[in-house]
């Protein structure tokens, strides 16, 4: 069975007493932005109906998931891991995924097989080789690469990304759909079996 790396956007990061509940359902395969223990008294009750305004002023807030994760597809570990992260922390929602993961160096030379010093003078292009992907600013201040990117500068076919593109726009609609009017969004599994069904013909 494949793994597949994605992350998610979550409505707001997880509190310290949710990372136990999460841990036992991921065996902590699944990495989460938290709110400490000091910042707990502003912490309000989870309520019990959401408005879709409820996200655009809470935009500052919003936490983060990522992992990588085993599934028959990428839609089914996606699902699987939306469920996860939801039944840990009540009151807080999946709003999008992402599935073209961002990578350090370490992370690129291990993908393309080559060494640290490699991707370094490529990223510089102190070896003649121009136009490496520009990187990306982590929120913690770090240089990332878009692996989709990254892939493509060095001509290299993942099949994993072809599958994503379809699958995370498939489900951030229903994401979408399910913030909006929930009453009439398919189930998680539906969406699964119909994206198995599709994706072979369209990836």
């Amino acid at each position: 069975m494949p793994s597949y790396d994605f992350a998610l956007i979550l409505s707001r990061p997880l509190y310290e007493d949710e990372l136990d509940p999460l841990f036992d359902r991921t065996h902590g395969a699944v990495t989460v932005s938290i709110i400490s223990e000091p910042q707990h008294a502003d912490r309000p009750p989870a309520p019990a109906h959401r408005h879709p305004d409820d996200e655009l002023r809470s935009a500052d807030r919003r936490g983060n998931a990522s992992c990588t994760w085993p599934g028959a597809t990428l839609a089914a570990a996606i699902m699987e891991v939306v469920g996860h992260v939801e039944e840990s922390a009540p009151g807080l929602h999946v709003l999008q995924v992402e599935a073209d993961p961002l990578l350090t160096i370490r992370d690129i030379a291990e993908r393309v097989g080559r060494s640290l010093d490699s991707v370094r003078h490529a990223i510089t292009g102190a070896r003649g080789a121009t136009g490496f992907p520009s990187s990306e600013m982590s929120t913690a201040g770090h240089r990332l690469w878009r692996w989709s990117k990254v892939a493509a500068w060095y001509g290299l076919d993942d099949p994993q990304l072809i599958e994503a593109k379809p699958t995370v726009q498939a489900i951030n609609g229903w994401l979408a759909l399910r913030d909006v009017v929930p009453d009439i969004a398919p189930a998680p599994e539906d969406v699964t079996s119909a994206l198995s069904l599709v994706i072979p013909h369209v990836a």
